[in-house]
C-alpha cells in the first residue's frame, strides 16, 4: 500500500542498466533463444521462427481496456498494446487472430513509434502500460523505453504473458519490468502437448513465476487500490481440468505466496481451433468456478480476483471476471 512508488525502468534508465540490456537483448535476435522454442533463426535478417515476428515488432492495435483486473483498469482503463505473434499459440487461445499473424490485421512499430504509443496511453489516462504476449518482443520493448522515457512515461510497465518465459530472459527485464501478469495455463505434461505443442511449459512456467515473484514480489497496491508492482497471477479454467487447477493452486500457495494476487478466470469459450477437440467443447459453470475458489481459499491463497464470498460451508458468486 502507499502512494506510487518510483518505476523500475525510470531506474534503470538513469542508472545505465536499460542501456545495458538493450545491447545484451538484441543481440538474442541474431539467433533467435528469446523464448523457449529456441528456434535460432536470424530475425536482424528478417528470418522468421514460430513467433512469426522479425526484427520489427508488430501489434493489432492498443487502447485503453477495462476488462482486466480492477487493480489495473483504475478509472481510465489499462493502457493495452497487443503485440502480434506468440511462443505457445495454444489451441484454444481467445486472441487467435493475433496470435496468429497471418490471420490480423498487424502493423509494424519500430523502437519509436511503439514509445509513442505508451506515452500516448498515458496521456490518455491509462494508469499503466498493459504489454500483452510480450516475451518475443522483449529487444524491441526495451529499446523503446528510453524514448519513452524521455517524453515523459512514468505509469507501471506490465508485462503480460503466457507463463511460457525463459528465466534468462525473464532476469534481462530484472530492474526495468513493475507488475508480472503471467497466465499459469497447464499442470500436465500431456494437456501442454496436446494444446500447445509444448510439453516443457508446466515446468518452464514454474520456473518463471519464481523468478517473477523474486524479482517483484506480491503485488503492492497503492491508496486509489491500483496496482504498483508485484505479481499478478492469471489462470483460465479448463472443461476438464478441475485436476490441474488444483495441482497450480497449491503451488502458488506453496511455492509462491500466499499473498500471490489471482485470477481465477471462469470466461473460456471455444476459440481458435479448440473445435478440434471434443473435450474442449463445454463451458465452465458457476459451480465450477466456486469450486475453484474455495479450493485456492482452502491452500490459503488470500487475495483472490473478483467478489466471490462463501459462508458457513455455502459458496455464493457474487461477481463473475470478464477478462480476455
Amino acid at each position: 500500500m502507499g502512494g506510487m512508488m518510483r518505476r523500475s525502468y525510470l531506474v534503470a534508465a538513469k542508472s545505465g542498466l536499460l542501456a545495458q540490456r538493450i545491447v545484451e537483448s538484441r543481440r538474442l535476435l541474431k539467433k533467435c533463444n528469446l523464448c523457449p522454442r529456441r528456434c535460432h533463426v536470424d530475425r536482424l535478417a528478417g528470418e522468421l521462427g514460430l513467433c512469426r515476428t522479425g526484427a520489427v515488432a508488430e501489434v493489432s492495435g492498443y487502447g485503453p481496456h477495462f476488462g482486466e483486473e480492477a487493480v489495473l483498469v483504475g478509472k481510465m482503463g489499462s493502457g493495452t498494446i497487443f503485440f502480434c505473434g506468440c511462443s505457445l499459440l495454444c489451441v484454444f487461445c481467445q486472441n487467435y487472430d493475433i496470435s496468429h499473424p497471418e490471420e490480423s490485421d498487424c502493423f509494424p512499430v519500430d523502437e519509436v513509434q511503439l514509445a509513442r504509443l505508451m506515452v500516448d496511453l498515458q496521456e490518455q489516462g491509462c494508469g499503466n502500460i498493459n504489454l500483452v504476449t510480450p516475451g518475443h518482443v522483449v529487444p524491441q520493448i526495451l529499446a523503446a523505453l528510453p524514448h519513452a522515457v524521455e517524453n515523459g512515461l512514468t505509469v507501471p510497465l506490465v508485462y503480460n504473458s503466457s507463463g511460457y518465459d525463459s528465466v534468462s530472459i525473464l532476469q534481462l527485464l530484472d530492474g526495468i519490468v513493475d507488475i508480472y501478469m503471467p497466465d499459469f495455463k497447464f499442470w500436465s505434461a500431456d494437456s501442454a502437448k496436446r494444446y500447445a505443442n509444448a510439453e516443457d511449459y508446466p515446468e518452464i512456467a514454474r520456473r518463471a513465476l519464481k523468478e517473477m515473484q523474486r524479482q517483484v514480489g506480491d503485488l503492492r497496491i497503492n491508496e486509489r487500490g491500483e496496482a504498483e508492482q508485484g505479481l499478478i497471477v492469471r489462470h483460465l479454467l479448463m472443461p476438464g481440468g478441475a485436476a490441474e487447477t488444483d495441482a497450480i493452486l497449491k503451488f502458488l500457495a506453496e511455492e509462491i505466496s500466499v499473498n500471490c494476487y489471482v485470477n481465477i478466470m471462469d470466461q473460456y469459450r471455444v476459440s481458435g481451433m479448440a473445435r478440434q477437440f471434443p473435450e474442449l467443447g463445454a463451458v465452465i459453470s458457476v459451480t465450477e468456478y466456486q469450486q475453484a475458489m474455495l479450493r485456492a481459499e482452502e491452500y490459503g491463497l488470500n487475495r483472490l480476483n473478483g467478489t466471490y464470498k462463501h459462508t458457513r460451508g455455502r459458496s455464493k458468486l457474487t461477481h463473475q471476471n470478464s477478462n480476455d
